[in-house]
């Protein structure tokens, strides 16, 4: 069996069109993945972010994702709230064709550095990385989704903030069978992020067409361990979003 799987920062349902105002436009995502039909969906940046940490309970973007998404199964979380929060898109979810269980979330803790937007004084978020467990034709199978911190915007690097990054390997080095970690990992090219991974065994889809319309960066990813045989994937254009999507079809390895 060959299953497909999609990652997409969908950046809060702004389309690109609309770079500079706050415009949603959430019917464009919903079509474009309608449009995609992958048996697995990882969403970066599902809902608004908002100057004050504010997060809304139900989340309305994940909640309208869901009433037009019915034949999959889904789960949602947002980060620890963060009062100095920059007002970007946050909370990550993971849509699947087979019924998700085991559900479960790793706070990534925030660097200590300050850093000035918008005319105030602000602190990195804690990020975070879900995860949940399917079976496709009776195998099982993890999916870890994850949002990490974009140092290069903020004049710093994870090479000298590696928390983050450090606390997915471990979750990656105790990983057992099959498993799909994907996300935005903000992975600026000298920081060494995917390198780092491949070592714990999750080798990328791919690390060269960039996958970010602001710089030239593959920053979303799909990393797969040695159970897994990937059998096709392409970077896929829309201004659905600041980010392009990227798909990959895989079956098990024997």
């Amino acid at each position: 069996m060959t299953f497909s799987t999609l990652t997409f920062n969908m950046q809060n349902g702004q389309p690109w069109t609309n770079d500079d105002a706050l415009d949603v436009e959430l019917d464009g995502t919903i079509n474009f993945l309608r449009g995609q039909d992958a048996d697995v969906v990882f969403l970066q940046e599902v809902e608004r972010g908002f100057d004050g940490g504010g997060q809304i309970e139900p989340p309305p973007h994940y909640t309208r994702l869901r009433e037009c998404l019915p034949g999959y199964d889904s789960v949602f979380s947002y980060p620890v709230p963060n009062g100095m929060e920059i007002p970007f898109g946050l909370g990550l979810a993971i849509f699947c064709k087979s019924k998700l269980r085991d559900f479960q979330k790793t706070d990534l803790p925030a660097p200590d550095i300050e850093f000035e937007f918008g005319n105030r004084l602000r602190r990195p978020s804690q990020r975070l990385l879900i995860s949940a467990s399917t079976e496709f034709e009776g195998r099982e199978i993890r999916l870890l989704n994850t949002h990490l911190q974009a140092f290069f915007m903020i004049g710093a690097t994870s090479v000298d903030h590696p928390a983050q990054r450090a606390a997915i390997e471990r979750v990656l080095r105790g990983v057992s069978g099959p498993a799909i970690l994907a996300g935005d990992l903000n992975n600026a090219p000298d920081e060494g992020v995917v390198e780092q991974f491949a070592a714990a065994g999750f080798r990328a889809v791919q690390d060269s067409e960039p996958t970010w319309r602001r710089k030239p960066f593959a920053i979303d990813h799909q990393l797969f361990n040695s159970p897994l045989r990937l059998v096709g994937h392409s970077v896929i254009p829309t201004l659905c979003s600041d980010h392009h999507a990227l798909r990959a079809e895989f079956v098990f390895a024997g």
